[in-house]
C-alpha cells in the first residue's frame, strides 16, 4: 500500500515530534505501520524520514508553495527508493538515480490517481490516511520538460542540504541531469504566455464598466492593475506568515515618485515603481474603500481587503477574483463575436497578467529598470523571457531571403 509520508506544513511539526518521541502510531497509525513494514527491508527508513522532515521544515519556512513543491517531489523519490530500489535514499548510487528518472518518465499506473486527492483528514483526533491518495497524476503523455526539471531541482537541493548536514558525501544528481536522454536543451524561441491586446482590453474594461452596477468589482479592478501594471505575482499580493501587504507599503520619495514595497521570492524586498496611470487606479480603489485618496505612512489596512472578515486575502482568494474577471471578459468576447479570443482566454491564469505587463513594457522601458521592477536577480533572465526585439529583427531580415 502506498502511504503519504508528509502531511501539511501546519502538521509537520507534530509529525516531527511524534517521530522523535516514537509516538507516531497515536496520531498517524497508517504511516507508523507503513514505516515499521518498510523497516524490515530498509533499516534506515525511520532515520531517512526524520531527515526528510528536517529538510522540509527548513525550506518550508520560506513559503508554503516551496514546501509543497519539495514535499511532492521528495515523497515520490523516498517511496521509490524504499519500495522499488529497497534502499535508503542515502545508499542510492548514480545508476539508481538514473533508474528513478526512468520511473518518473513512465511511472507505474498503480502509483497514479485520476484526480487530486487529500492526504490525511482528522477523525476523532487521529490523522486518517486517504486510501485513494497516490504520488502521481495519470497523464496520457510522458513527463513534461517542466516536470523533469522540477524533479532534478528538488533532488539537487535535497542532496546539497544532506552534504552540508553531513548526512551523505555524494550528490549524483548533476551528472545524471547532464547526461539525461529525456531533457531537451532549449534553443528555440520562447514567448511567455500573455493576453492579447483585445483580451486585456476586455478583461480590464468589462470589469471597470461593471463597477457601477457592482461596486465590489473595484477590488477585482485594483487586483488586475497590480498584477499587470506592477508585474506582481499573486503571492506578492497575498497574506503570508512572514509578510502582510498593507497600504503603508506604498511610499513617495522626495521627488514625488511613488513606489510599492514588495516581499518577493526568497523573502527579498524590492520597491516597484508606480506609473501615473496606476496611481489613478490606486486612488479610485482607496476612495471606494472609504480611505483618503493617497496612502499614509502609518496605514495598516490590507492591500487587497476581504469583503467579510479581517486581514488580507490568500493566494486562492485573489486567484478567484482574477478568474471572475476572466469569466466576465470571456462571456463578453463571445457576445461580441470574438470566439477565438474567448476560447484562448479559458487557458489563461493570473500569472499571465505579469507576463502581459512586462512583455508590453519591454518595448519601451530600459531592460535594467524592467528587471528590477520584476524582481529578477539577473538581468539576463528578463532579457531571455521578455525581450523579443532581436527575434523580430531576425525575422524581418530573414523573410526576404531568396531560394
Amino acid at each position: 500500500m502506498l502511504v503519504a509520508l508528509v502531511d501539511t506544513l501546519k502538521q509537520l511539526r507534530y509529525q516531527i515530534a511524534h517521530l522523535d518521541d516514537d509516538t507516531l502510531k497515536s496520531e498517524y497509525p497508517e504511516l507508523a505501520s507503513f514505516i515499521q513494514q518498510v523497516g524490515l527491508t530498509v533499516t534506515e527508513s525511520k532515520a531517512d524520514l526524520k531527515f526528510l522532515y528536517q529538510f522540509l521544515y527548513v525550506y518550508g519556512r520560506k513559503s508554503e508553495a516551496t514546501y509543497s513543491r519539495f514535499r511532492n517531489e521528495l515523497e515520490r523519490f523516498y517511496l521509490w527508493s524504499w519500495l522499488i530500489a529497497e534502499k535508503s535514499v542515502f545508499d542510492l548510487k548514480r545508476e539508481d538515480i538514473e533508474a528513478y528518472v526512468d520511473f518518473m518518465v513512465e511511472p507505474d499506473k498503480k502509483w497514479a490517481s485520476t484526480s487530486v486527492q487529500w492526504r490525511y483528514k482528522d477523525e476523532q483526533g487521529i490523522r486518517r490516511l486517504n486510501q485513494n491518495w497516490r504520488p502521481f497524476m495519470q497523464k496520457e503523455s510522458i513527463a513534461s520538460q517542466q516536470t523533469l526539471s522540477a524533479m532534478f531541482t528538488a533532488l539537487n537541493v535535497f542532496f546539497k542540504f544532506a552534504i552540508l548536514e553531513e548526512r551523505t558525501f555524494a550528490n549524483f544528481v548533476p551528472v545524471v541531469k547532464k547526461n539525461s536522454p529525456y531533457l531537451v536543451v532549449q534553443s528555440q524561441i520562447q514567448i511567455p504566455d500573455t493576453l492579447s491586446d483585445i483580451q486585456w482590453e476586455y478583461v480590464f474594461g468589462v470589469t471597470r464598466d461593471l463597477c457601477e452596477q457592482k461596486p465590489d468589482l473595484e477590488r477585482n479592478l485594483f487586483t488586475l492593475a497590480c498584477l499587470k501594471g506592477l508585474y506582481l505575482r499573486i503571492s506578492e499580493l497575498s497574506e503570508r506568515p512572514q509578510w502582510s501587504p498593507v497600504m503603508s507599503h506604498f511610499w513617495q520619495d522626495n521627488d514625488g515618485f511613488w513606489f510599492l514595497r514588495i516581499m518577493g521570492k526568497g523573502n527579498k524586498l524590492r520597491d516597484v515603481t508606480l506609473s501615473d496611470d496606476f496611481v489613478e487606479y490606486l486612488k479610485r480603489y482607496r476612495l471606494y474603500r472609504g480611505l483618503p485618496a493617497l496612502p499614509r505612512v502609518d496605514e495598516s489596512e490590507p492591500l487587497v481587503h476581504k469583503i467579510r472578515g479581517q486581514g488580507g486575502m490568500t493566494v486562492r482568494q485573489i486567484r478567484r477574483l482574477v478568474q471572475q474577471s476572466f469569466d466576465l471578459a470571456q462571456q463578453s468576447l463571445l457576445d461580441d463575436g470574438f470566439k477565438d479570443d474567448a476560447e484562448q482566454l479559458e487557458a489563461a491564469t493570473a500569472h499571465w497578467l505579469r507576463h502581459t505587463g512586462a512583455t508590453h513594457d519591454a518595448q519601451t522601458r530600459p531592460l535594467k529598470h524592467l528587471s528590477e521592477d520584476l524582481g529578477h536577480s539577473k538581468i539576463a533572465t528578463t532579457d531571455q523571457i521578455y525581450i523579443q526585439t532581436n527575434i523580430k529583427e531576425r525575422a524581418k531580415s530573414g523573410v526576404k531571403r531568396k531560394i
